[in-house]
C-alpha cells in the first residue's frame, strides 16, 4: 500500500506480461471491489497507463480474485455510475433530509462560485476563507470522474479546514453527502453543510478538446445558472493562463468565454483578478470583445489572499503540471473568485440581520 486517503488506496503491483518486469502504481477503491490486501491477484484496467494520461494515469483496480463487494447502502434504492459493472448504492440528501430540501426556500443569496476546472476549488476556498467566509462546501459534478476519491486534493482542504464540507451530485460518488442532482446538492450545501459559500466544479480529469462545444468545462454554466435558479448569486471564476502554450487557453480561456457568452442564460458576477501591464489588457480586452460586460456585472478583485491562505494553510496546489509561481495568473483569477463571494456573503449576512 502506498498510500490512502478516503475512499481510494494507491498500491504497487506487478503486471503480467510487462516485458520490463518492473511494479507499477494501481488505485483501488475498495468500496466498490473489496478490501486489497498484499499477495492478492487483481484484475486491472491498464488504459489509462496505456494512453498517456495525466490525471489518473494509473492502473485502476477492477476486481480482487476470490473477493465479491455485494455490500449495499441500507435503505438505499439510488444508484450511481448506473448500468456500468460497478453500480454503487448510496444515500441520497433527497432520502435523509427531504424535510430540509423540500421545504428550502432557497439559497437565499448564498454566492455560488462555479469553476471550469477542479484545480481551482483550492485558490477560490482559499480566497473565500482569507475574506472571512465561515463556512465553504464544495459540490462536485460528474463532467470529469465519477468517483470522488479520485481527488487528492479534496482531502487537503478538508484537512486543513479550507472545505469544511463536500458534495457528489448526479453519476459523481464518494462525497461526504450524495445527491440526485446539481440542484439538490447547492441546496444541501446550504440547508445541511450550512455553507456560506459554495463551490461547483468537476472532479479532477475533466475532458475537453480544440473544439467550441466538446468540452465537459461548459457545464459549468449550467451551474451558474441553477444557482440564480435557487436564489443564489452566481459567481464565475475566470480560467485565466499566461504559461499555457496553447493559444485557446493563453490569456483568457475559450472555455470561460464560451460559458459565459453562449452557455450561461443568467446574469452572473464575474470575478477578473487584478493584473497590472498588457497581462490586464489581454484579458479585459478579450471579454470586452464578447460583449460581456453588456451581459454581466464585471467585478476587478484582488486574489493574492487566496495563495497567502494556502501557503499558510501548507496545501501544494498545481493546475496541468504547473504550479502557483509557474503560473501565477491562474491561481489568482481563482482565488479572487473566492474572495468576492466571501465579500458577497457577508453582504447577505448583514441584509438578513437588518430584514429580520
Amino acid at each position: 500500500m502506498l498510500a490512502e486517503r478516503p475512499g481510494a488506496a494507491e498500491l504497487e503491483v506487478e503486471v503480467d506480461g510487462d516485458e520490463d518486469g518492473d511494479r507499477a502504481r494501481a488505485l483501488v477503491y475498495p468500496e466498490l471491489v473489496g478490501p486489497v490486501r498484499t499477495g492478492d491477484t487483481v484484475l486491472l484496467n491498464t488504459g489509462a497507463v496505456a494512453l498517456g494520461l495525466g490525471t489518473g494515469g494509473l492502473h485502476l483496480v477492477v476486481a480482487v480474485e476470490g473477493r465479491v463487494q455485494t455490500e449495499l447502502a441500507p435503505g438505499s434504492h439510488t444508484m450511481k455510475a448506473r448500468y456500468l459493472p460497478h453500480q454503487i448504492a448510496v444515500t441520497t440528501v433527497e432520502e435523509t433530509h427531504r424535510d430540509a430540501i423540500e421545504g428550502s426556500a432557497g439559497l437565499r443569496g448564498t454566492p455560488v462560485v462555479c469553476a471550469p476546472l477542479h484545480s481551482m476549488v483550492a485558490p477560490i476556498a482559499a480566497g473565500a476563507r482569507a475574506a472571512g467566509a465561515e463556512r465553504v462546501a464544495y459540490v462536485m459534478t460528474d463532467g470529469a470522474c465519477l468517483p470522488g476519491p479520485l481527488s487528492r486534493l479534496v482531502p487537503r482542504l478538508r484537512d486543513t479546514g479550507l472545505l469544511d464540507g463536500w458534495i457528489t451530485c448526479g453519476q459523481a460518488f464518494g462525497g461526504e453527502l450524495e445527491a440526485i442532482t446539481v440542484w439538490t446538492a447547492l441546496l444541501a450545501a446550504v440547508e445541511v453543510l450550512e455553507a456560506d459559500v459554495v463551490i461547483v466544479a468537476d472532479g479532477p480529469g475533466n475532458l475537453g478538446s480544440d473544439t467550441t462545444w466538446g468540452v465537459t468545462a461548459l457545464g459549468s454554466g449550467h451551474a451558474l445558472d441553477a444557482a440564480e435558479t435557487l436564489g443564489g448569486r452566481p459567481v464565475a471564476a475566470l480560467r485565466i493562463s499566461f504559461a499555457d502554450e496553447r493559444e485557446r487557453h493563453h490569456g483568457v480561456s475559450h472555455h470561460s468565454l464560451t460559458i459565459l457568452e453562449r452557455v450561461a442564460t443568467c446574469q452572473a458576477n464575474v470575478v477578473v483578478p487584478a493584473l497590472e501591464g498588457s497581462e490586464r489588457e489581454v484579458v479585459w480586452d478579450a471579454l470586452r470583445s464578447r460583449r460581456l460586460e453588456e451581459r454581466h456585472r464585471l467585478v476587478e478583485a484582488d486574489g493574492r489572499p487566496a495563495l497567502e491562505e494556502l501557503e499558510r494553510a501548507a496545501v501544494p496546489v498545481e493546475s496541468m503540471g504547473r504550479t502557483a509561481a509557474q503560473d501565477p495568473v491562474f491561481f489568482l483569477a481563482a482565488g479572487a473568485a473566492g474572495v468576492v463571494a466571501a465579500r458577497m456573503a457577508a453582504g447577505s449576512k448583514a441584509w438578513r440581520h437588518d430584514d429580520a
